[in-house]
């Protein structure tokens, strides 16, 4: 039996092929794995593992100072690091299975709820060491680290209205984003986690087409912010003239400085650094002074290569990417990861006054840590490709070939 349209018999043109309806599949969660596994890029999701196995011997050696500190058992930070270790992996592992269009969903779900959530912690969040970042929800939850992951898909979001058309005022509409989002953790005041967001919006900007002209008077409008945070804010100031005067015998970025030199190439051993016990924060902000000491600057330099490796792999796999939501939301989401890796480091190094972030996936951390998790859960689901699927890859014959509008990524 054939099929006859306007007299034209469609066998005839497409040989003896037989067209059906199409049947709806219903697949078990069995096939579903199979599917994620073939899908999921191995290497960066064993790269993270690989560099969450370091941290947890990385916070094994800083637990004893960080006990001595609070004044509890000195392998109690570690005990709880691993418990959000197991569960950080799991919201990986769980995040991944998302196809791209839910990750955008839960993205913008994540930075709408949590954008309220900032809201509430000038009135009734906790205070301590003198800044005000926390809810008490059960638990001590900082919701600026889950609006990062939120805040980069927003924006990725927003940018890419811009394919769909030009005469939206999407560049306005980021800006006023980043507006409320740095005024708000200005009031508690969080200046390391602002210039973090900014540094995600500069980029994000950027790869989306804004001119320079542009770019130019935002960025100035960027420094001006900067500059009255220091006239204005009483914690950034003194941060900044403590680190522009020059360290003391007890600054903690000079102490950091000194404790992550003092171990040499190899290190003194595990458990036998001592300069570690002087240093506030071993195990969080600080932990990279720790490795420093313990494990010696190869190991530092082996966690530096580490960071490289993710943030690269994670852009070779946007190469050939056709759906600018999909570069933007990861090329956000891999700037979060490297620009707090990067400023930590910059901290420990003394060439950064202290900012109180940690080192992504190394450092011990609750809401951090499994903000973070996130933070590459939806990264690996945003990079998944079918490899069945072959991506365009024209040469300069098909790229002459194609209309403008053609050649532009999709939005969505």
């Amino acid at each position: 039996m054939s099929l006859t349209t306007n007299g034209t018999n469609v066998n005839s043109v497409r040989g003896d092929a037989r067209f059906h309806a199409p049947v709806a599949v219903r697949r078990g969660f069995a096939d579903r794995v199979l599917i994620w596994w073939r899908e999921i890029d191995k290497v960066l999701l064993g790269l993270v593992i690989l560099l969450m196995v370091l941290g947890t011997i990385a916070v094994a050696a800083a637990s004893p100072a960080g006990g001595k500190q609070y004044g509890v058992h000195e392998f109690a930070f570690l005990k709880r690091h691993i418990v959000f270790q197991v569960m950080g992996l799991g919201i990986i592992l769980g995040a991944s299975f998302l196809s791209s269009e839910d990750a955008r969903r839960l993205g913008i779900l994540l930075a709408v709820v949590m954008l309220f959530l900032l809201l509430l912690v000038p009135i009734i969040g906790e205070e301590k060491n003198g800044a005000r970042r926390w809810l008490n929800v059960g638990m001590s939850l900082q919701p600026s680290e889950f609006l990062k992951p939120g805040f980069a898909i927003l924006l990725a979001w927003m940018l890419s209205w811009r394919m769909r058309d030009q005469s939206l005022p999407v560049l306005g509409y980021a800006t006023l984003a980043m507006v409320l989002v740095a005024a708000l953790l200005m009031l508690q005041p969080n200046l390391g986690a602002t210039i973090l967001f900014g540094g995600v919006w500069f980029v994000l900007v950027l790869l989306s087409g804004v001119s320079l002209a542009k770019m130019g008077a935002l960025v100035g409008a960027g420094i001006g912010g900067l500059t009255a945070a220091y006239f204005f804010y009483d914690n950034a100031r003194y941060r900044i003239d403590s680190f522009l005067g020059g360290g003391t015998a007890y600054d903690q970025v000079y102490l950091a400085e000194r404790t992550l030199t003092s171990g040499g190439w190899t290190g003194s051993g595990l458990w036998l650094g001592t300069r570690k016990m002087q240093l506030p924060e071993a195990h969080t902000d600080y932990i990279f002074s720790v490795i420093g000491e313990e494990f010696g600057l190869l190991a530092c330099a082996v966690i530096l290569v580490l960071y490289v490796a993710i943030i690269t792999r994670a852009l070779v796999r946007l190469v050939n990417e056709e759906n600018l939501f999909a570069v933007l939301a990861a090329a956000g989401l891999a700037t979060l990861i490297g620009g707090q890796a990067f400023i930590n480091m910059a901290v420990n190094l003394q060439l950064f006054p202290s900012k109180g972030m940690t080192l992504p996936l190394v450092s011990y951390g609750g809401s951090s840590t499994l903000a973070i998790c996130l933070t590459l859960g939806l990264l690996l689901a945003i990079t998944r490709r079918n490899p069945f699927l072959e991506r365009e890859k024209p040469g300069l014959k098909g790229l002459l070939g194609r209309s403008g509008a053609e050649s532009k990524p999709r939005a969505f």
